[in-house]
């Protein structure tokens, strides 16, 4: 029997290019994905569909594209443009990607929302907002500021105080304005839809289906039942009405029979799952809704822990009294930190995924990192560049290719690429005992235990180098009478390597390729495992497989890009364009302070860096790292007064922490005109000034 697959990632909004995050993601499915695509001569073979799309809609969207002076689908576009460099500089293998204003959305949306006010799922009501006069729109919540209701801090958002952490409605809000306009927000009424979630007949489904099991087996990982658990309540008195629709102006998709009112962007994002797969049997003729209505047919999402709600409670609830298939699973992974701090890109610890790729380093390097990190469980990831060079050097470089590097060359040079596998009965068993962890292996991937998975397979890469240990390929290649030797003990460590390949081409997928090349071999599924290279097999010529992780490479992954970074002074020829607008407001949120540099030190291993002790009138120095060592001697600096910007948020590097930033200069473009000039006052100003 042919098991079809259907899977999908959570859509990235289309409002900027993917983070560190969404990699992350679609590592863990892809993989996931090539090892079920690998089963293909095993007993149940399996179709998969692996699809995504952008989130495209919604008032973040419309309002940024009003500020770059686009229409929302202009904006849109430009952001799916850059799509395809990350998706194939890291090896993912989406069938198709889409977009949620795609036609297939906009049908499918409305469908299921007729299929749910037939059902009696729909209600509306009357409803209070803030209106922004001067928009003439009704705010979202994060479109609102004032002072918290709670402790009084300034210029919070309507949902939540970022001082105090207090969380409240945006009615609750003291002092309110509007983020667009600036205006005082006005109560205005208006009429919402809701789907009926508090419905008893959702909270018995939900209850049935995210509490459930599947064999016997619990549906949802521990953590996530758990919180389903929790929003369900005893009775489901946890549930409410989803407000589903917004108010025009609104970019999204309009509602039927309710002109001026819109879907909110929760309801037909996830539709987008479904309809990326409508748009890519469209594309490959196959039919839709015979896939959809196919018993066999299972559907899976990976997902982030931040948007559980949405897809174990409204998503599924959403598909069943609609009547469409609801998931078979929701994988749910944690979040991606660096060196234990949460990802964030204006705290300035987040990894850039091009910048990774840009600096030359090897994707497959991120690929193994991540996966020997994953688990079936909700567990953060954690990026440590220590951590990250040695797990890769010793694991790929050192174990697994190692195993190539010392019996592919002698085949090539002493044996005409011919292999030789009429192996003697302990080599056979060598051999047979590396196959034999195939199921083991095979259920880790199945179950995402990938962590698990990995560490097997670096197992038997200890087993195999302590076999190339132990035969010394390189000490019978000395001896003349040893050459029948040499050639079984290479044969079987290429045989090994081959097995090994394939036990990591759903981690590998490149590397495998380079593999089968040098191995003269088609592509290699899950079964040949079982399938050795046969007697007198030509393979060839061995090259370099994976070069080793430099921690300089490490350096210019976290060292500020150059936009960011102190740079050089502009020539008159060469200025910068000026930056968006920005209000009082956003300015008076940079603290600009006066710093004395107390000390100034070289950063060893780093072609840019200099280690700033800076007294910016606070009882302890602050610690500084800046990108200014072409144009600076250490001595010339310490004593000097500068500006740094005091209230950045402690950036983790390589070296250390850096607790904020120093002001410098540069032209646009540094190689034509290049030279660094670092801010300094005029005599008078003292250490801890602020500047206005």
């Amino acid at each position: 029997m042919t098991r079809k697959l259907f899977v999908t990632t959570a859509l990235p909004y289309a409002n900027g290019p993917f983070h560190i995050g969404h990699i992350m993601e679609y590592i863990q499915a892809d993989i996931w994905v090539r090892f079920q695509r690998m089963q293909q001569d095993n007993d149940q073979q399996r179709e998969v569909h692996f699809v995504c799309a952008d989130d495209a809609h919604g008032a973040p969207i419309m309002i940024a594209a009003e500020k770059a002076g686009v229409t929302p689908q202009d904006f849109v576009a430009g952001i799916a443009a850059g799509r395809k460099q990350y998706l194939d500089g890291f090896s993912i293998s989406f069938d198709n990607w889409h977009s949620t204003d795609g036609p297939e959305n906009h049908e499918l949306s409305k469908t299921i929302y007729r299929n749910l006010k037939s059902a009696g799922f729909i209600a509306s009501k009357t409803i209070e907002q803030f209106y922004d006069p001067v928009k003439n729109m009704f705010l979202p919540d994060r479109y609102i500021k004032g002072a918290c209701p709670k402790c009084g801090a300034p210029d919070q958002y309507g949902d939540a105080c970022e001082a105090c952490s207090a969380v409240y409605a945006p009615t609750e809000l003291k002092n309110p304005y509007s983020t667009l306009t600036g205006a005082t927000p006005v109560m205005k009424t208006s009429e919402h839809f809701f789907f009926k979630l508090s419905d008893p007949q959702c909270v018995d489904f939900l209850r049935n289906w995210a509490l459930g099991d599947v064999d016997g087996v619990p549906r949802l990982q521990p953590e996530v039942a758990n919180k389903a658990r929790e929003w369900l309540g005893e009775d489901g008195e946890g549930l409410g009405d989803w407000d589903i629709s917004r108010d025009a102006p609104y970019f999204g998709i309009e509602i039927p029979d309710a002109p001026g009112k819109y879907f909110y962007v929760w309801l037909d994002a996830p539709v987008g799952y479904l309809a990326s797969l409508k748009n890519y049997f469209g594309k490959i003729g196959r039919d839709y809704d015979a896939f959809m209505q196919d018993p066999n047919t299972e559907q899976y999402h990976f997902i982030g822990k931040d948007i559980i709600y949405f897809h174990t409670l409204f998503w599924p609830a959403m598909l069943k009294f609609s009547g469409m298939r609801v998931p078979n699973n929701v994988f749910v992974h944690g979040f991606i930190t660096v060196s234990g701090e949460k990802m964030s890109k204006s705290r300035g610890t987040g990894i850039s995924p091009l910048r990774y790729l840009d600096i030359g380093m090897n994707p497959e390097w991120l690929r193994y990192y991540i996966a020997a990190k994953l688990n079936s469980h909700v567990e953060d990831v954690d990026f440590n560049p220590e951590d990250f060079i040695a797990r890769v050097n010793a694991d790929l470089v050192g174990k697994y290719v190692n195993i190539a590097s010392r019996s592919a060359g002698f085949i090539a040079k002493r044996f005409g690429g011919k292999v030789s596998t009429n192996f003697a009965p302990e080599n056979e068993g060598f051999l047979d005992n590396l196959r034999s962890v195939s199921n083991e292996i095979a259920q880790d991937y199945e179950a995402r235990e990938y962590g698990r998975a990995l560490r097997t397979i670096m197992h038997q890469a200890d087993i195999i180098n302590a076999y190339v240990d132990q035969h010394k390929p390189w000490v019978l290649a000395k001896d003349p009478a040893s050459e029948p030797a040499l050639h079984e003990v290479c044969s079987c460590l290429l045989e090994a390597f081959r097995i090994l390949t394939i036990y990591l081409k759903p981690v590998l997928p490149t590397l495998a390729q380079q593999v089968e090349a040098l191995l003269n071999l088609p592509a290699m599924q899950w079964a040949d495992i079982n399938k050795p290279l046969p007697n007198g097999h030509i393979v060839n010529a061995y090259s370099h497989l994976m070069q080793r992780v430099e921690p300089k490479m490490l350096d210019a992954l976290f060292e500020p890009p150059a936009a960011e970074a102190p740079a050089a002074a502009p020539a008159a020829n060469d200025i910068e364009d000026i930056a968006p607008e920005i209000t009082i407001d956003d300015f008076s949120k940079v603290d600009l302070r006066i710093a004395k540099i107390l000390n100034c030190e070289l950063v060893e291993g780093s072609d840019r860096l200099l280690r700033l002790t800076l007294d910016i009138g606070e009882a302890k120095p602050r610690n500084v790292f800046a990108g200014i060592k072409s144009a600076y001697k250490p001595e010339d600096l310490i004593g000097k007064l500068t500006v740094m910007v005091a209230n950045l948020a402690p950036r983790k590097m390589k070296f250390g922490m850096s607790e904020g930033m120093v002001l410098a200069a540069s032209a646009k473009d540094e190689k034509a005109k290049p030279g660094i000039y670092i801010l300094n006052p005029w005599p008078g100003a003292e250490p801890g000034m602020r500047i206005r």
